[in-house]
């Protein structure tokens, strides 16, 4: 193996034991908190994490396997297996990032009317799509025996071997990451880009009623003044960051991994293997950031997360003052004796 080809091995454990970590937190939060099921959001993201764990224990591997050996891990039944789910997981992943943005669209735009637009059932229907339009192109390039061991990406993905099925290839390629990537990225884009504009407009109403108080507040201290003004410069960048991160990591991670599959297409063009492989871990990366994006850096699951925490520790103390009474009380015994 190369000085590369070690560095990238590593980037694949390192991203597969975070990924794995993270998104079991995100699961145990889910499953412990009450409040977390109740929320139709909720349901997006747990299939969001699901399919980041399937990704993580049955792509990223595989991946390592072929970085390391460079050939096909396993034999062609496993490898068509594992590329169905990589194409299936990918897409089902990126249509569960765009329900998520429909959902805070709906929100936050139409907050009176939302439990009526978005209710279980909605959910679930919007889940059923995803499903059924993510399970759609690899059952279809299952068929045309279009999966297999791609050596560009050290993985089991979509590959054609047939050089006579070149043509069909590139109009289902293109077709498949049309109407996964750039779909989810217009949706995205589209309903964030909405969000951002309502908390704007918020966040200047409530600006004018800052800036009026201070106003008729002429006794108040500077730093009172100081600390109002700088809360206000929060808030008009919080939502940007929010929607910039969901947005700017859906493009950092897919679109080197997109574009370079799209590229390859063309005979013209020749790709590097190891560019090939970073693409791919960029793409793995997503299964990496999706639980803090989504999910841990917000309130309701840090909150969650610590009640988990303080449970544990709380048992423990207490199974601890427990055996050390036990300790005691079997010293006195033995010194009475």
């Amino acid at each position: 193996m190369s000085i590369w080809e070690v560095i990238l091995a590593f980037v694949v454990v390192v991203l597969m034991l975070v990924a794995l970590l993270a998104n079991v937190l995100v699961l145990m939060c889910f499953l412990y908190s009450a409040d977390i099921r109740k929320q139709v959001p909720g349901l997006f993201i747990l299939n969001l994490t699901f399919c980041n764990l399937l990704m993580t224990v049955s792509n990223m591997p595989l991946t390592l396997a072929g970085i390391i050996y460079k050939s096909q891990p396993g034999g062609d039944q496993i490898c068509h297996i594992v590329g169905f789910l990589e194409t299936f997981l990918t897409t089902n992943s990126m249509l569960s990032m765009a329900a998520l943005s429909i959902d805070r669209w709906i929100a936050v735009v139409f907050p009176l009317s939302y439990h009526s637009k978005m209710r279980y059932r909605d959910a679930a229907l919007i889940l059923s799509y995803t499903w059924l339009h993510s399970v759609s192109f690899p059952i279809a390039a299952a068929s045309l025996s279009w999966v297999g061991f791609h050596h560009l990406y050290a993985s089991c993905t979509l590959y054609n071997k047939r050089p006579e099925d070149r043509t069909q290839f590139v109009i289902f390629t293109g077709v498949f990451h049309t109407l996964s990537f750039l779909l989810s990225l217009i949706v995205l884009c589209f309903t964030y880009l909405k969000v951002l504009k309502v908390a704007r407009f918020h966040c200047k109403r409530i600006d004018v009623i800052t800036m009026q108080t201070l106003v008729l507040l002429v006794d108040i201290h500077p730093s009172v003044r100081e600390r109002c003004l700088e809360e206000q410069k929060r808030r008009r960048q919080r939502a940007t960051k929010k929607i910039s991160t969901f947005i700017g990591t859906f493009i950092l991670c897919f679109a080197p991994y997109v574009i370079t599959r799209l590229v390859e297409l063309s005979s013209v063009v020749h790709i590097n293997s190891h560019w090939g492989i970073i693409s791919k871990c960029l793409a793995y990366s997503k299964v990496v950031s999706d639980p803090f994006v989504y999910s841990l850096l917000r309130h309701q699951y840090r909150k969650t997360w610590k009640d988990i925490i303080n449970k544990i520790l709380k048992r423990s103390s207490i199974n601890s003052s427990a055996l050390t009474s036990e300790s005691h009380n079997r010293n006195i015994l033995q010194l009475n004796e």
